[in-house]
């Protein structure tokens, strides 16, 4: 009965590396955690001997601290912020900056800090305003596969004139 409760580094570690196998085959970021837990467990019981008890509140400790750290801390900065594949409408309202003056005879380039609808620069005009390379912009509009932009000081001063 006393063999059956021996656990050795060794038990750790492939348990470790099997629940770090079984991820690359279910893509759920579960084992993941468990796996790495295990290994770090086998680790620590190379440097130093444990009981079985506190090897596995160890384990289970570890497991809870990476899955915490995953879903408040790992997770939230693989968000796709890029809106790609939604409609178009989602670009209305967004800011970007001017690199390519918008002339009227041909369309300028307008630049998002995060690519917006999979690009990250998009071919731009304006409702006959004058924006400079390097200004703030902010799309009122598409037409086709171009954006209408304006100014952002000429929304704050229509913005104002709309609050009186």
């Amino acid at each position: 009965m006393d063999v059956f409760f021996m656990i050795e580094p060794w038990h750790w570690l492939v348990l470790g590396f099997i629940l770090l196998i079984v991820e690359m085959f279910v893509p759920t970021f579960a084992s993941l955690w468990f796996g790495a837990a295990a290994i770090i467990v086998a680790a620590l019981l190379w440097l130093l001997p444990m009981s079985v008890s506190a090897q596995i509140i160890v384990w289970l400790v570890l497991s809870a601290v990476f899955l915490l750290a995953w879903f408040k801390f790992i997770k939230p900065l693989s968000v796709d912020r890029t809106k790609a594949g939604l409609g178009g409408s989602v670009i209305v309202g967004e800011t970007g900056m001017i690199i390519v003056q918008p002339q009227p005879d041909r369309a300028g380039m307008v630049r998002f800090s995060v690519p917006i609808v999979g690009a990250a620069e998009w071919m731009c005009r304006t409702r006959g305003e004058q924006v400079a390379v390097g200004e703030r912009v902010v799309v009122t509009d598409i037409v086709g596969n171009e954006l209408v932009v304006s100014s952002m000081e000429s929304q704050t001063v229509t913005h104002k004139n709309m609050q009186v």
